[in-house]
């Protein structure tokens, strides 16, 4: 049985993110009451950096809300449900705002509630590596969608589907780690790859106290031969290299190709239309 599409398309999902600025400019949009928005069942975020909230909070409280939330109307009267924005709502009651500018979109259901909150998410690189496996996994599990679909999805390779879905068949306590940043997704790959539980907290350990790079774990994973490497891997590249094009279609949210060799080569990013172009070259001058 063939599967369905991805929801409206893309370019749908997408419209309300990609068109802010002009609606901003065109006065579509509206002042909301905090209390009458309600979070997004289908937000795949779930860690804040109350640091971070409590900066934006600051620059919102001298410059205002430069870009509004996304919201759709609730089933109860009068309020309103999120779906894109979550930070900057947090922030905004940091600040002791009242309201918010929310732009009003439609979703037809809980999988464009996800598709926006996730997109918005992985184009502001605001998800960590394992909440990006657990929203893949919703994808697969409560929407049936192969990882080729999800790739098409969120424009990422299917390789880097593969691989941050790997991650959530680490331990609890390594998969807290790599969500808190203190090792690295690339490290999460190649520990994904053992079988032995044992010898990953061995070699979290040695992460942990001597600061070994990935390319180092991945000499002690193949050293071990208990361990098993990823099938899925770009055939003849180096393991950096391999890791820094994860890296880069995690932080531009589209495909992203790297060619040549340690002296020269080339990096490809992959377009669909103008708005992601323009996206995209907006990001590299950043």
């Amino acid at each position: 049985m063939s599967k369905q599409k991805l929801g409206r398309g893309l370019d749908a999902i997408l419209s309300p993110l990609t068109a802010h600025k002009q609606s901003e400019s065109a006065g579509n949009f509206i002042n909301i009451g905090i209390n009458k928005i309600k979070p997004n069942s289908q937000q795949p975020r779930r860690n804040f950096d109350e640091s971070k909230l409590e900066e934006l909070a600051d620059s919102i409280k001298e410059n205002g809300l430069i870009e509004p939330i996304i919201v759709t109307k609730s089933i109860v009267p009068g309020e309103y449900e999120l779906i894109a924005g979550e930070r900057r709502l947090r922030a905004v009651k940091l600040a002791g705002l009242k309201e918010i500018k929310a732009i009003i979109t439609n979703p037809a259901s809980d999988k464009e509630r996800l598709d926006l909150a996730l997109i918005e998410n992985l184009q502001r690189e605001d998800l960590n590596p394992i909440e990006e496996a657990l929203a893949y996994k919703k994808y697969q599990e409560e929407y049936q969608y192969t990882q080729e679909q999800i790739a098409q999805a969120v424009k990422k390779s299917r390789s880097v589907i593969t691989n941050t879905m790997r991650l959530l068949n680490l331990p609890d306590d390594v998969r807290d780690l790599i969500s808190t940043g203190k090792i690295s997704a690339g490290h999460g790959r190649m520990l994904a790859s053992i079988d032995d539980e044992q010898k990953i907290q061995e070699l979290v350990k040695q992460i942990l106290e001597n600061g070994l790079s990935v390319r180092e774990i991945e000499s002690a994973v193949n050293l071990t031969k208990k361990a098993k490497l990823p099938k899925e891997r770009f055939a003849g590249q180096d393991i950096e290299v391999i890791n820094l094009t994860e890296d880069l279609q995690r932080l531009y949210g589209t495909k992203v190709q790297i060619t040549g060799n340690g002296k020269k080569g080339k990096v490809i990013f992959e377009y669909t239309n103008l708005q992601e172009l323009e996206r995209i070259s907006n990001m590299l001058k950043k």
